[in-house]
């Protein structure tokens, strides 16, 4: 979600310096289900534009329209929006709908925590109802630096009104070792999905930004001298194309704790590669083979580049949300025969 809150607060300030009105809307209950969760928001302009959704789009109109006495009167409210009959969710959405200011403090800390990868929190007070206005909004918290949204909500003294919490990451991280083709569209897709895309390229054929669309960073460097931060939220694909570098970067990353390494090649060439790993590190540790996922992706007959970026992606979110690769038919009947 913190990609999406980036289009937001970007959004909302330029808005400020041409002197447009905003509003933001956070889904901070649901009773029942929804295709969305509780902490999903959009940003309301004061022109008719909107940033981000809290539904598949059939809810959007509907608070858009009913934000207008917010910009009227600068009052928040709360605002139920029930989809049973209307949405087939079978939930009832509860929105909080409050006027929203960037302060320079707010944008430099934001901007300071996603260099730094850090986590933050967001806090909103509120009370479940109707068309329910009152002393309601939301701090988004910087470690011990915390700042409201609205210059006029007082998040102390709000005894009695309920609490949303939610507690962000940072963007999701892919590292790209590799500069062809496959490369650049799985970095255009990665870049759709809100994630922070480097990429690696090799130092006899560098590469530039401009030819990674959505890519973050793009650098040349040799694997025994990988300089790269990698945390708990990065995933990495090697796609270099050439057997030794391959090998010469799985020998590198062996140290460092990854969420998902990917290969492309064949189930012989990852053999070959594991066998080969053996001989270039005598203390190999049996879990880093286990990690490497190879042939990289999911099997859905991919065939053209594109395709097998979605292969891979699929992959990577399947290990990292740690799910079951089922379609979701397949999951729906077990769970009715259980329920039978």
């Amino acid at each position: 979600m913190t990609h999406e809150l980036i289009n937001i607060i970007q959004k909302a300030r330029i808005n400020q310096q041409l002197g447009i009105k905003c509003v933001l809307a956070t889904v901070v209950h649901l009773t029942g289900s929804s295709y969305r969760k509780p902490g999903v928001r959009m940003l309301i302009c004061e022109n008719g534009v909107m940033i981000g959704a809290v539904s598949g789009g059939c809810v959007e109109n509907e608070i858009k329209r009913r934000a207008s006495s917010v910009f009227d009167n600068g009052k928040p409210k709360v605002i139920s929006y029930d989809g049973r009959y209307r949405l087939g969710c079978e939930g009832v959405l509860h929105i909080l709908i409050e006027p929203f200011n960037v302060s320079d403090s707010l944008f430099d800390n934001f901007e300071d925590v996603l260099n730094r990868r850090e986590n933050y929190k967001i806090e909103s007070q509120f009370e479940i109802g109707d068309d329910i206005i009152g002393q309601f909004g939301s701090t988004i918290y910087f470690g011990k630096k915390s700042f409201t949204f609205s210059k006029e909500f007082n998040p102390k003294n709000q005894d009695g009104l309920k609490l949303f919490s939610q507690i962000l990451n940072p963007c999701f991280k892919l590292l790209i070792i590799g500069g062809e083709h496959d490369a650049v569209k799985l970095c255009e897709m990665a870049n759709l999905l809100g994630w922070v895309v480097d990429v690696i390229t090799s130092v006899k054929d560098p590469k530039e930004l401009k030819d990674f669309p959505g890519a973050h960073s793009v650098d040349s460097q040799e694997p025994e001298l990988l300089n790269v931060k990698i945390d708990k939220d990065t995933a990495i694909v090697l796609m270099t194309h050439n057997y030794a570098l391959d090998l010469k970067y799985l020998v590198r990353l062996q140290k460092e704790e990854i969420m998902y390494l990917g290969v492309l090649g064949s189930a012989k060439r990852r053999e070959q590669l594991k066998n080969d790993l053996f001989n270039y590190s005598s203390d190999l540790n049996l879990d880093y083979l286990d990690s490497i996922y190879s042939p990289a992706g999911l099997n859905i007959g991919a065939i053209t580049p594109e395709e097998i970026a979605l292969s891979i992606l699929s992959e990577i979110m399947s290990v990292v949300r740690k799910k079951e690769t089922v379609s979701l038919r397949e999951l729906n009947q077990r769970s009715n025969k259980r329920t039978n």
